[in-house]
């Protein structure tokens, strides 16, 4: 079972090199994606969507947290810190669930101090909700996914 998956990973990535614009040198390379369906019916070549993003610095923040349209909910973490390892991805899910009503912000505060001073961070993880610049919820620690998905839908509603 373990072989099959791995063989069906390789033609996956494979088949995205061979459909990508950037490899169209070759008419055989130019086939689009609609035409290499019949090759597997459960093959999907539409990139998938990112549900979060690393902040990069203060402008990236002040862009993409601040100025966002749409609520950000912020993971202030760390790379040592073993509870953000469990809470991250269980975080993400729940804001997929949410198929674009929300946004999901990272931050390293080893990388980003000044941002997690600015925020009060003063533990690791730290999700902070925000809408349009202003603070609306937050929490500290681990949560059970229950208790993300009413803390997600909570902000959305709010």
């Amino acid at each position: 079972m373990a072989h099959r998956l791995l063989v069906c990973r390789v033609w996956s990535l494979s088949l995205k090199e061979l459909c990508s614009p950037s490899s169209s040198s070759s008419p055989f390379l130019r086939s689009s994606s609609a035409s290499l369906s019949f090759l597997s019916p459960s093959l999907h070549l539409a990139p998938r969507r990112q549900v979060s993003f690393n902040v990069q610095d203060h402008e990236d923040f002040t862009e993409r947290v601040i100025n966002n349209q749409l609520p950000v909910l912020i993971d202030f973490h760390a790379q040592w810190c073993g509870p953000c390892k469990i809470l991250g991805p269980r975080l993400e899910k729940a804001v997929a669930k949410q198929k674009g009503k929300v946004a999901m912000a990272k931050v390293d505060i080893d990388d980003h101090t000044d941002l997690a001073i600015e925020y009060g961070v003063s533990a690791v993880p730290t999700v902070i909700a925000m809408r349009g610049g202003d603070v609306i919820d937050q929490f500290v620690g681990i949560k059970d996914d229950d208790q993300l998905d009413s803390f997600v839908s909570k902000v959305i509603g709010q």
